[in-house]
């Protein structure tokens, strides 16, 4: 175990930074935000928010300027989107620009496609809306929309897929 801190009193938590360091390691190789232990007494909690974060039971929190800062990068958390989603076979319709997908030409109207029609070279599959300016994106051959990729609404970057024809 680690000396404790200059001025630490016997009542003091002490503090580990082998085993701050090795939690901290734990939340990178799981990904996860949030990691505790506790032994006795003693009860460790290191959480990554936007930002590395040490924290401690509320009577030690003085002692935590003797742990070493973590220096690893801020974690992101993953969307939940359930099952890892099977490769489809087609061609894959990319954005040509930055902006929001729009499946129908107007709200509660119906869509220009679904999964399971059959679409030929020109027919509209969305529309892409970047700086008040309504783009079509048409289909660059004929065949049947295989998965949609994008929802009505969902920004979309450069390049992102939006649409496999089959």
């Amino acid at each position: 175990m680690a000396q404790s801190p200059k001025g630490a009193k016997d009542g003091d938590m002490r503090i580990d930074p082998a085993l701050v360091r090795e939690l901290a390691q734990l939340l990178t190789d799981n990904e996860l935000t949030e990691i505790e232990v506790q032994d006795g007494e003693r009860r460790i909690r290191v959480s990554r928010e936007p930002a590395a974060i040490i924290g401690a039971a509320p009577a030690a929190s003085h002692a935590l300027a003797a742990a070493p800062a973590l220096s690893a990068p801020p974690m992101h958390g993953k969307e939940d989107i359930g099952a890892a989603k099977e490769e489809v076979a087609g061609h894959t319709v990319k954005s040509p620009m930055v902006g929001t997908a729009f499946l129908s030409p107007e709200p509660g109207a119906k869509r220009f496609v679904d999964v399971g029609d059959a679409v030929k070279a020109g027919d509209t599959l969305l529309i892409v809306e970047a700086m008040k300016v309504m783009n079509p994106i048409t289909a660059p051959e004929g065949g049947v929309i295989k998965r949609l990729m994008v929802a009505d609404g969902q920004p979309v970057e450069f390049d992102q897929p939006l649409v496999v024809i089959g």
